[in-house]
C-alpha cells in the first residue's frame, strides 16, 4: 500500500508577501534593516484546522490498511529480575492470533542504537531476560483484531525470579556520579566561597522537582510493513528522518530502505522526540517476522510504564548577595535520576549559566543512575526544574535584603554571557520585565507576605525571570517552481499540533516573494530528507532557515529558467559560520494566586507573560504555544507528579485518572504577549516559542504561594497536605508599603 505524503491546501491570504519597510525596526549588526513585514507577521489559523475540528484527520493509528495484523504489549508485573519463564500455548490457540514475540525469538537488534547521549537500552527491547526496570515490554502478542491480540495477550503465564531493586532517588545517593558534559562542562566562575562568605546574605536551600510525563491526547502508535523492499512506516513522533535513521541503525538496514511518516502527531512534548519508540519497535520486529502490516497502540497506562518522562530533580542553590542586591556569588548543584540502560542529561543549570550577573559562579550537575526506564526531554527539558530552583532563591534573597523580587533581577543584569564571556546576539529580558510588570500592576504591590486578603482567602502575587536557548540545526529542503506559477515546498519537518504547516507556509510564502495560496507544502515525511525534528525549541527556527536559504537560490535561478525547476539545500554549512555568541529567547512570568490555609487549597486567578522570541511569524499560533506552555507550568506548580510505590518500585499513577493535569477549571485568565524582538543570527529573524513558556511559570506560582501564605515551598507540585495548616492564624490587618517606582 502506497501514502502519498500530507499535501494540505493552504489557506487563503489577504496580505501580500511583501510590505513596506517597518518603521523603527532595530538595525542588524551588518547594518541591514531587518525583513519587511509580510507572510510573516500575520495572524492566520491553522490550515489543518478544519480537517481536525471536523475529524477529518487522521493519526498514526487510524490509517486505513488492509490485512494489517495488531499487536498487544505485554509489559513486566516486576521491577527487576529475569523471566524464568512466558507460556504462550494458550495464547498461541486463541482465534486470530497471528504469534507471540518474546526474548526467545526476536530479532537481534543492534545494542549500539541509541540517542544524541548515545547506546539507549530503552529501546533494545526483547533482547533478553533481564527485567531492567517495571513496566518493561517483555513480549508482543500478534492477532488479526486488537481485541483478539489483547485477549490473548491476558492468556500469556510469565513466571519471574525477582530481584532487589532501587528506585530510591535523592541527591547524596551512593551510585551518584559526574553528569556527561554534553551540553558543556561545568561551570567554575570566580571563587564561590570566598564570595559567599563575603556576602551580606545567603540563601542556601534545597528545592525538589518529581518525574513528569509528557501526557500528550494521542497515546503512541506506529504502523510498520514491507513494500517493494523498502521498510515504510506509519508512527507518532516528533521527527521522521531522524526517527527514521534510528530504526535503519536499530535494524541494521540501509537508511534508504526506510520511510517514517508521521503527517499528524497529537501532542508529542519531548514523549515522542527520544530516538524510536517502544511502539515502532516492537512494529517493525512483528512485520519482518510475520510478512504482513502490523499495528502497534499504546494504551495509557502503557504509554506511563513504557514512554520516556522528565526525571525527578534534587537541587542545592546557595546565593550570596551583598546589601544592596548585587549577586556575588551563584552555586547551583543539581542531581537527576537516570536509568541505567542510558545515559542523559536535564541540564537544570542552563538559567544559572546566562540570567545573571555574579562576581562567581559555580554549577555541579549529578547523575544518579536507578532501576528505572531511560528518562528523556520534556517540554523545556533541564531549563524548567532549573528555573524553579533558581528563581525561588532568587525570590528568598529578595526576601531576606526587604527588596523587590523584580528590583533584584534588574540590578543583576550581565552586559554579556556570565559565565561564558560571550556577547549576547540579543538580550531583552529587562523589556520583557518592564512590561510584564507594567501590564500586572507590580507597583501597587505590598511586597511582605501574608498582607492581603479576600475574606478566608490569602492572596498573593509572585514573578519569575526566564531564558532558553535559541538557534538552529541542520536541514535540509527542496522547492520546485511549478509551470503554473505555484512553488511546491519539501522538507522533512513535522508538525505536533503546533501549527508547522501553517507558520512554515508563511515562511516560504514571504522567501518566495509569492502569496501563501501559491504554496504547496510537503512536510512529515523522511524521504523528503534531514531535517531536525520538532524538539528544542528549534523545529521552526531549523526549517524556516531551510527554506528561506533554498528560496533564495531558486529566485535567483528563475529568470529565464525552464519550469518546473527544482533547488534543494542544507543548512549545515550555513550554520557552521555563525558567530559565536549567547542566542536565547526570554521571558517573564507573573502570577496572582489564592489560598486557603484551612485547606491547602491553591488556585491560580491570572497569569501574564511577557516574551521576547525574535520575530514572530504566526502571532496567532505562537501566542497559544506560549499560553499552553504556560498551562503546563501551572500544571507542574499545582498537580503533575509520577509516584512510585517503594514497596514495590511500580508507578501507583499511570493514568489520566491518577496523574492530575490542569483541566479547564484549573486554568485562570492567561495573558500571553511579545516585546519587539529580533535574531540577528537568523535570515528570517526568529526564535522558538514551544518551550520557553512552560520554563518559569511553575516559579512564579511558588513565589506567588510564599507572598500569599509566608511559607516557601520548596518542592512540587505544591499539594494540599503541603500548604495545610493545622491551626491558620488570622492574617494581620491589611498593611500597604509605599509603592516604588522601578519602571
Amino acid at each position: 500500500m502506497t501514502l502519498s505524503p500530507a499535501s494540505p491546501s493552504p489557506a487563503s491570504a489577504e496580505h501580500p508577501a511583501s510590505g513596506p519597510e517597518i518603521p523603527g525596526t532595530p538595525a542588524s549588526p551588518a547594518g541591514t534593516r531587518e525583513p519587511p513585514l509580510g507572510a510573516i507577521g500575520t495572524a492566520r489559523p491553522r490550515i489543518e484546522g478544519p480537517a481536525k475540528v471536523s475529524g477529518a484527520v487522521r493519526y498514526a493509528a487510524d490509517e486505513p490498511m488492509s490485512g494489517v495484523a495488531h499487536g498487544w504489549v505485554v509489559t513486566s508485573t516486576v521491577t527487576r529480575g529475569r523471566i524464568r519463564d512466558i507460556d504462550t500455548s494458550v495464547a498461541l490457540a486463541m482465534p486470530g492470533v497471528v504469534g507471540v514475540i518474546d526474548h526467545r525469538n526476536a530479532p537481534e537488534v543492534n545494542l549500539e542504537a541509541g540517542s544524541f547521549f548515545g547506546p539507549d537500552g530503552g529501546m533494545h527491547l526483547l533482547q533478553s531476560a533481564e527485567i531492567p526496570h517495571s513496566g518493561r515490554p517483555i513480549a508482543l502478542v500478534v492477532a488479526d483484531t486488537a481485541e483478539q491480540a489483547r485477549s490473548a495477550a491476558l492468556a500469556l503465564r510469565v513466571t519471574y525470579d525477582e530481584e532487589p531493586y532501587d528506585v530510591d532517588f535523592h541527591r547524596e545517593h551512593p551510585a551518584a556520579r559526574p553528569a556527561t558534559s554534553f551540553f558543556g562542562e561545568d561551570a567554575t566562575v570566580g571563587d564561590v566561597d570566598e564570595e559567599l562568605a563575603a556576602s551580606t546574605v545567603v540563601v542556601d536551600e534545597s528545592y525538589a522537582t518529581p518525574e513528569e510525563h509528557g501526557a500528550a491526547m494521542e497515546p503512541h502508535a506506529a504502523t510498520a510493513w514491507w513494500e517493494d523492499g523498502r521498510l515504510q512506516n506509519i508512527d507518532s513522533n516528533q521527527g521522521p528522518f531522524l526517527v527514521a535513521m534510528t530504526v535503519a541503525t536499530l535494524f541494521r538496514l540501509d537508511p534508504k530502505q526506510v520511510r517514517v511518516r508521521s503527517a499528524h502527531v497529537g501532542g508529542g512534548f519531548g514523549s515522542k522526540s527520544g530516538g524510536c519508540g517502544p511502539q515502532l519497535v516492537l512494529a517493525v520486529m512483528a512485520t519482518g517476522m510475520f510478512d504482513r502490516p502490523v499495528r502497534v497502540t499504546l494504551t495509557r497506562n502503557q504509554v506511563f510504564q513504557t514512554v520516556s518522562m522528565r526525571p525527578a530533580t534534587d537541587q542545592r542553590v546557595r546565593i550570596g548577595a551583598d546589601a544592596d542586591g548585587r549577586l556575588r556569588a551563584i552555586d547551583h548543584t543539581a542531581a537527576f535520576e537516570v536509568s541505567k540502560l542510558a545515559e542523559y542529561l536535564e541540564n537544570c543549570t542552563e538559567l544559572t549559566n546566562t540570567l545573571y550577573a555574579a562576581r562567581a559562579i559555580r554549577t555541579r550537575r549529578t547523575a544518579v543512575p536507578i532501576d528505572i526506564l531511560p528518562p528523556y526531554s520534556l517540554r523545556g527539558p533541564g531549563a524548567t526544574p532549573g528555573s524553579f530552583a533558581l528563581e525561588s532563591a532568587m525570590d528568598e534573597v529578595a526576601e531576606r535584603l526587604g527588596i523587590d523580587p523584580l528590583e533584584l533581577r534588574l540590578r543583576n543584569e550581565p552586559s554579556a554571557g556570565p559565565v561564558s564571556g560571550l556577547p549576547f546576539s540579543r538580550r531583552n529580558l529587562v523589556a520583557c520585565l518592564k512590561e510584564g510588570a507594567r501590564r500586572f500592576g507590580w507597583t501597587t504591590r505590598d511586597h511582605r507576605p501574608r498582607r492581603r486578603t479576600e475574606g478566608h482567602l490569602l492572596v498573593g502575587t509572585g514573578m519569575a525571570a526566564m531564558s532558553f536557548g535559541a538557534g538552529a540545526l541542520p536541514s535540509s529542503a527542496s522547492i520546485t517552481a511549478e509551470a503554473d506559477g505555484t512553488f511546491t515546498v519539501a522538507i522533512g519537518a513535522s508538525d505536533i499540533g503546533t501549527g508547522a504547516r501553517t507558520a512554515l507556509t508563511a515562511v516560504a510564502a514571504e522567501a518566495l516573494r509569492a502569496d501563501p495560496e501559491r504554496i504547496r507544502l510537503l512536510i512529515a515525511d523522511s524521504d523528503l530528507g534531514p531535517a531536525w525534528g520538532a524538539g528544542g525549541s528549534r523545529g521552526t527556527t531549523s526549517w524556516s532557515w531551510a527554506i528561506t536559504e533554498t528560496a533564495a537560490r531558486l529566485r535567483s535561478r528563475l529568470d529565464g529558467a525552464t519550469l518546473p525547476l527544482t533547488v534543494s539545500f542544507d543548512t549545515t554549512e550555513s550554520l557552521g559560520e555563525l558567530a559565536l555568541l549567547e542566542r536565547h529567547s526570554y521571558g517573564a512570568v507573573f502570577s496572582e494566586v489564592t489560598v486557603d490555609p484551612a485547606t491547602g487549597e491553591v488556585r491560580v486567578r491570572r497569569l501574564l507573560g511577557m516574551f521576547a522570541v525574535g520575530r514572530v511569524v504566526n502571532p496567532l499560533l505562537a501566542r497559544s504555544q506560549l499560553v499552553g506552555g504556560m498551562i503546563m507550568g501551572l500544571s507542574m506548580a499545582l498537580h503533575e507528579e509520577g509516584v512510585r510505590d517503594r514497596a514495590s518500585g511500580r508507578h501507583v499513577n499511570a493514568d489520566f485518572a491518577g496523574y492530575h493535569i490542569a483541566a479547564h477549571a484549573d486554568v485562570p485568565d492567561i495573558e500571553a504577549d511579545f516585546v519587539p524582538d529580533y535574531e540577528p543570527g537568523d535570515p528570517s529573524g526568529i526564535k522558538g516559542v514551544g518551550e520557553i513558556g512552560t520554563v518559569s511559570a511553575a516559579a512564579a506560582i511558588a513565589n506567588a504561594v510564599w507572598h500569599a501564605t509566608g511559607r516557601r515551598q520548596r518542592t512540587l507540585p505544591i499539594r494540599l497536605d503541603r500548604v495545610l495548616e493545622e491551626d491558620p492564624l488570622p492574617p494581620p490587618a491589611p498593611a500597604t508599603m509605599p509603592a516604588r517606582s522601578i519602571l
